[in-house]
């Protein structure tokens, strides 16, 4: 049995969205804990688009950390619209917001904003990248930071994403790119400027795909239309772009968008934003590793997976269950890791398996015609 010495805090490395909720079930449940974050502030970066916050998890998770009702105040009308677009421009399937689908649309901003607001400043160090992880004895963990500072844990959870620092004292499983990129466009002021293109995208998300390419478009809130170009292209072809000249990016991808109607291909050549790459990498489905004194994992560190709008959902889950867990086995740490393990390892191969799935049905043969199907029979059923 290990002990849990109330005195040293629990240390979490990333404050990211499961990170956070993890340190607010902790906190609540008067467990000490410390956040070490590489960025040097909440605010040196906008953080993406819009997340679904589904109600079997990321909705249980803010339940858990008692902000549902702060939760509840960021969400955006009319944001769970959806739409399915053919290359021609014709509408395969235009589902409406009417409040009863249970995913309902925040800014991932904002989100963040409600977590950081519910901790002490002091509980999140910032401008603290972690270099790398030491095993010790006696079930300790020594941290080494960029900065050259060290410190040392006995409970330590890596919440530090895709290519996770602590990862490798668990698990020699390495992401692998999945073929796919997306590149990150923004329009603003979308109704007086770009109106073909602001009824084309609607309400909420909208969906234009061809087999290896699409348009993924979120209407966000004040005029913003935030829109992922995504391609089934080589890492090759994707390092060939310099995605330093916004002019030399435009050519590129609109070129792959031959004959789409303008007010599809403006979401590409209009931006207002220099273009940002974001390559999909995932781990192998089903990844796990044997239980390790003291240390584990949660969100993309444990599982990462292809977006299909379930990473910050399962982030914050993880957290909170493990939070749940650590509270419910005060004394042993080994029982808590060992109970929120037991659990994560089914969930996060289930959920893994399904974004493979969605991705294939994104960018497959059979796309778009197969997702409209697939959201009909969806919301025929609900």
């Amino acid at each position: 049995m290990t002990n849990f010495n109330k005195q040293e805090p629990v240390t979490i490395i990333g404050a990211g969205m499961g990170g956070l909720i993890l340190a607010r079930v902790l906190y609540l449940n008067h467990i000490p804990v410390v956040i070490y974050e590489g960025e040097a502030s909440a605010n040196v970066r906008t953080q993406g688009g819009k997340l679904d916050i589904h109600e079997r998890d990321g909705q249980i998770a803010l339940e858990i950390a008692n902000l549902t009702e702060a939760f509840q105040a960021i969400i955006q009308d009319g944001g769970e619209a959806s739409r399915v677009i053919n290359q021609e421009g014709r509408i395969l399937l235009d589902n409406p917001d009417d409040g009863t689908h249970g995913r309902p649309e925040v800014l991932r901003g904002d989100l963040r904003d409600i977590l950081l607001n519910a901790l002490p400043d002091h509980m999140i160090q910032w401008n603290k990248k972690l270099k790398s992880v030491t095993t010790l004895s006696e079930g300790y963990y020594e941290l080494s930071f960029e900065d050259g500072t060290t410190t040392t844990t006995h409970m330590l959870v890596g919440a530090d994403g895709a290519f996770s620092k602590v990862r490798p004292i668990l698990s020699e499983a390495q992401p692998e790119y999945t073929g796919v990129a997306s590149v990150e466009t923004y329009l603003y002021n979308v109704d007086e400027k770009y109106s073909d293109t602001a009824a084309m995208v609607g309400d909420g998300a909208m969906y234009a795909l061809a087999p290896g390419k699409g348009l993924q478009a979120h209407r966000e809130p004040n005029q913003v239309i935030h829109t992922y170009v995504t391609l089934q292209r080589s890492k090759e072809w994707f390092n060939q772009i310099n995605f330093n000249d916004t002019q030399h990016v435009i050519k590129h991808i609109e070129s792959e968008f031959d004959g789409w109607p303008e007010s599809l291909t403006a979401l590409i050549n209009q931006t207002e934003r220099q273009p940002v790459l974001r390559k999909v990498y995932a781990l192998p489905i089903g990844h796990r590793w044997k239980l390790m004194k003291g240390v584990t994992l949660i969100g993309d560190a444990a599982h990462l997976m292809p977006p299909a709008g379930e990473g910050a959902n399962l982030a914050m889950y993880d957290g909170a269950m493990l939070g749940q867990a650590i509270a419910n086995h005060p004394n042993d740490i080994n029982q808590a890791i060992a109970s929120y393990e037991k659990d994560m390892f089914p969930r996060s191969e289930k959920a893994a398996a399904h974004a493979d799935q969605f991705l294939d049905i994104l960018l497959g043969e059979n796309t778009p015609y197969q997702l409209a199907e697939i959201l009909t029979e969806t919301l025929d059923g609900k």
